[in-house]
């Protein structure tokens, strides 16, 4: 009798927890994901800011499981989930192919959200990947570049003022992370621009930064950025952003246009459309963001073999943080284990709420455990301690403290690399249309035509 098939798509932390909560059973796991890394997205702005390399917060997923002898690790893109044959369709590129299962945990996470105008993402890039990141360090870097040789001011001022669109986690370690590298380690490296003069803006519709942590940090957090030469704007929306810059409106309904090369949206995410897939074919319901809404232990209505894990499932009172998804991945894995097993059912999933924590600027951090509040040196400490715990991998967690001590004590940045391909190659690549690599890759350029 063959083991009991488990296909897991996605290799964050749902994706990759879920694996190795099955180390030990007797299932057969194949993992299917688009990229061949498990990705520390917590630390993306630190990559976008050349504070840490992609390797370091991005190792192989390959790597990660190679002592697990039931998983095998495949790369692909999910076009489509067959849950009345139980098949998984993907591919690699324009090579299709498909794979059975008995039980899959949907763990394709979310991308970035717009709020309905999906043109800002031409202009603004999100933060959800390691392309991303890098897109987002060749357009923060090369501002500065360019304000040094141009001779016209209401250009220079254009390309030294920095927009960070959403004030959660994300968002203020991004704007003070910009601040830093502007004020610090850039200082006397130009010779027509300084560096400091540079204004960098967090713009959230929202009545406080970072809402989720109750009014008392959120102000604390407010108050440190503005310290930093940080310019907070809450309660404006932002309704139209372009390659020049991008405009807001405020509650009383006053607009303002800010004139803004290197913009970055950190505001709202949206379900991946594999959400949609599962929604079509169940009869389950989407929530806003396009997330599933599942059954108490995470399982997909009438569909007890699928389960929907991560960012991608909706379950109230649980956050798209790492600890809902791993949390999520474990109880999943848990229910297949038991049925195989025939022991006790985990029976609903409880999410266990550790805290949540947010950088501000070096030696400044904000955090909140439980009815615990913490500020300052001591969240900042416990958030580099915690940061460093779940990043997957021993050389990993080495080259980051290291990285890290260059940075804290010399202020300097060893991840500076930027190339005209990062900040283009995605854009062109929507240019070109779906299934455009593929044929790139086998030399068949006469065949493409933009947006086919």
């Amino acid at each position: 009798m063959s083991p009991h098939r488990v296909v897991i798509i996605g290799s964050g932390f749902g994706g990759l927890f879920a694996a190795k909560a099955l180390r030990r059973a007797d299932v057969e796991v194949t993992l299917i994901a688009k990229t061949t890394h498990h990705l520390f997205q917590p630390l993306l702005y630190q990559v976008a800011t050349g504070v840490l390399s992609e390797g370091e917060i991005a190792p192989a997923t390959r790597e990660i499981l190679r002592r697990q002898a039931n998983a095998q690790v495949l790369l692909g893109l999910v076009e489509d989930i067959d849950l009345t044959n139980r098949v998984v369709k993907w591919r690699f590129h324009n090579e299709y192919n498909e794979t059975p299962y008995d039980s899959l945990i949907v763990a394709a996470g979310a991308g970035q959200s717009y709020f309905g105008n999906d043109h800002f993402a031409t202009f603004a890039p999100g933060m959800k990947s390691i392309d991303d990141a890098l897109e987002l360090r060749a357009r923060i870097f090369s501002a500065f570049e360019i304000a040094e040789f141009t001779h016209d001011p209401d250009e220079r001022t254009r390309m030294l003022t920095f927009t960070v669109v959403g004030a959660g986690p994300t968002g203020v370690e991004m704007a003070g992370q910009i601040r830093e590298l502007a004020t610090s380690t850039l200082r006397n490296e130009f010779r027509t621009i300084d560096p400091a003069s540079a204004r960098v803006l967090l713009i959230d519709g929202a009545d406080q930064v970072l809402p989720p942590f109750g009014p008392e940090l959120g102000a604390k957090s407010q108050e440190t950025l503005e310290r930093l030469g940080v310019e907070v704007k809450l309660g404006a929306l932002v309704t139209d952003v372009d390659d020049n810059g991008l405009t807001i409106r405020y509650k009383d309904g006053t607009t303002e246009r800010i004139e803004s090369f290197a913009k970055v949206w950190a505001a709202g995410v949206q379900g991946n459309e594999l959400g949609r897939t599962l929604a079509e074919q169940s009869g389950a319901e989407l929530d806003r963001a396009g997330r599933v809404v599942v059954e108490p232990d995470l399982s997909l209505p009438g569909h007890p073999e699928v389960f929907v894990v991560g960012d991608l499932m909706a379950v109230p009172g649980v956050p798209g943080v790492a600890q809902g998804a791993i949390q999520g991945a474990r109880h999943a894995a848990a229910k297949i284990r038991s049925r195989l097993e025939h022991t006790g059912d985990p029976g609903a999933f409880k999410y266990k709420d550790k805290g949540s924590m947010a950088t501000i600027s070096k030696f400044a951090a904000v955090a909140k455990i439980g009815s615990i509040k913490l500020s300052g040196f001591i969240a900042w400490v416990a958030w580099l301690f915690l940061h460093l715990l779940y990043i997957a991998g021993f050389k990993q967690r080495v080259t980051t403290l290291l990285s890290w001590a260059i940075t804290f004590i010399t202020n300097g940045r060893s991840q500076r690399v930027v190339t005209n391909q990062q900040m283009v190659g995605r854009l062109a690549l929507e240019h070109l249309g779906r299934g455009s690599s593929g044929r790139l890759i086998k030399g068949r350029r006469d065949e493409l035509t933009p947006g086919s």
